[in-house]
């Protein structure tokens, strides 16, 4: 391997019927020994992903793989060597987990995981796993009333990350509106960030605040605590690169395709989004023209999920 590639690892996500996730505790003698990891390993020249973790889990747990799906690609650099972790979650597999290589192994609720247990190239997956695979914006309505109503039939139909995005509106009617829409999405266990000032959003009871890029680039830290929800807004590698500096948990990359709201915007097409999304380093969000059933092919090319308006709001 050449020292500029990255060693290129796969892992697995699986869940078993409660909802915990499977770790595996490295060995003390390798490298980040004693920290806990997702199965999986080193993928072998002329392997693809899925057949490179297919023989890992085979070898290390004794099970066989069986249908599996694109979760999320993470490029970390140490100081000793650079990581691309490919994950995939792991839907179906033959066998009972067993430590093969008599490593340590347990089921975790992944609410309850603490990062600093985990190799840091990890971390993001962490924040994935407690991540829905779409991220709805809302629409600009003429009042609070259209708002409400279009939230409840996001939220019926599943939905359960939304972004407040109400241009214009006033300080007071932007909080009472947030306050009605905050309650609203605790009755089903979803969350909901503003677009606004942090301390703002945080006031007036939001489970996050999300950064326009313009807000993004002003600050140099991170604007609130790890209880509270960060997302921002993207476009280039200095806005990326930003958002890992202070440390939110995903971001919004865009634009990905033409959208008829900004005709003519130069868009970044398939190949820069996979470029940028595999440096990120975090869980991003494609926008600009895609839809739902655009989720396979925005993991595909190293994202997590699907954002937008007008297809989802």
């Amino acid at each position: 391997m050449k020292p500029s590639e990255p060693l290129h690892v796969a892992a697995a996500v699986m869940r078993d019927s409660a909802g915990c996730v499977l770790l595996s505790r490295r060995p003390d003698h390798l490298h980040q020994g004693g920290l806990w990891e997702f199965p999986g390993g080193k993928i072998e020249p002329g392997e693809t992903v899925v057949q490179g973790l297919a023989r890992e889990l085979r070898e290390e747990l004794g099970i066989r793989v069986g249908r599996c799906r694109p979760f999320l690609c993470v490029d970390h650099a140490y100081p000793e060597l650079t990581v691309r972790l490919d994950v995939r979650e792991v839907l179906e597999w033959t066998g009972e987990p067993q430590p093969l290589e008599r490593q340590q192994l347990r089921w975790a609720d992944p609410e309850t995981l603490d990062p600093a247990t985990f190799p840091a190239a990890d971390v993001p997956i962490l924040t994935a796993l407690r991540l829905p695979p779409h991220y709805v914006i809302s629409g600009v309505q003429g009042d609070g009333e259209d708002f409400l109503h279009r939230l409840d039939g996001c939220l019926e139909r599943g939905e359960r990350l939304l972004q407040l995005r109400v241009p214009g509106m006033s300080e007071e009617a932007l909080a009472r509106l947030t306050r009605d829409a905050v309650g609203r999405c605790e009755r089903v266990g979803a969350r909901l960030l503003v677009n606004a000032d942090p301390e703002m959003a945080r006031r007036w009871g939001a489970h996050g605040v999300h950064l326009s890029a313009n807000r993004l680039m002003r600050i140099e830290c991170r604007p609130a605590g790890t209880d509270f929800l960060v997302a921002a807004s993207c476009h280039d590698t200095a806005e990326l690169a930003r958002a890992k500096t202070i440390g939110v948990d995903f971001v919004v990359l865009s634009p990905l395709r033409s959208t008829p709201s900004h005709p003519g915007r130069p868009v970044l097409g398939w190949s820069r989004f996979e470029e940028l999304a595999l440096s990120a380093g975090m869980p991003i969000y494609a926008l600009g023209g895609v839809k739902p059933d655009d989720l396979e092919a925005v993991r595909a090319a190293g994202g997590f999920g699907v954002a937008g308006i007008s297809a989802f709001w």
